[in-house]
């Protein structure tokens, strides 16, 4: 019996506990319900033609499912929009021209690297509104063949940059 009685106590003394924790920074208010997140267009020079499409329904999924807004069009309460600046793939490391096969210098890793630009509005509190560019970037050894690594390199740097936004405008830490 007292061990009920010592698991009851200890049972109630968490529940309260936990009632008195909260999460800080939080941005989204009890007004805010409705969100609309428009396409992304992909403006880059070199055009990943999977990359716009992706991007727009991994940031739109985020959103609505981590959060308790509703996809709306017709005057939202936050309003998420942006393009795909850039994207490129770059050699980072040269072998030199001594340790390269054949003597000629040439990439040891390449880097892919996506920008995009966001343009956030929230119509409750304007105070939050912002534009911004996010830049993240993958390194990968070169001698790996591009068709193959791109997509999981495209998945790894769009997630980073979906925490991003979402965090400034989730979270505001």
């Amino acid at each position: 019996m007292k061990r009920f009685f010592l698991l009851l106590s200890l049972f109630s003394i968490s529940i309260s506990l936990i009632h008195c924790y909260s999460f800080t920074g939080n941005t989204l208010t009890p007004e805010m319900r409705t969100i609309d997140i428009r396409p992304f267009p992909n403006n880059a020079t070199l055009v990943n033609p999977e990359l716009a499409q992706k991007f727009s329904n991994d940031i739109k999924n985020r959103f609505l499912q981590r959060t308790t807004l509703r996809g709306n069009t017709i005057q939202p309460d936050l309003l998420v929009e942006g393009e795909i600046t850039d994207y490129s793939i770059t050699p980072t490391t040269i072998v030199s021209a001594v340790e390269a096969p054949g003597g000629t210098a040439q990439a040891a890793q390449n880097k892919l690297s996506i920008t995009v630009k966001i343009h956030y509005e929230n119509k409750i509190n304007s105070a939050l509104n912002f534009d911004k560019s996010y830049t993240d970037q993958a390194t990968f050894n070169s001698d790996l063949d591009i068709a193959t690594i791109e997509a999981s390199q495209v998945n790894l740097v769009t997630e980073r940059i979906i925490n991003r936004i979402f965090n400034d405008i989730v979270a505001a830490w």
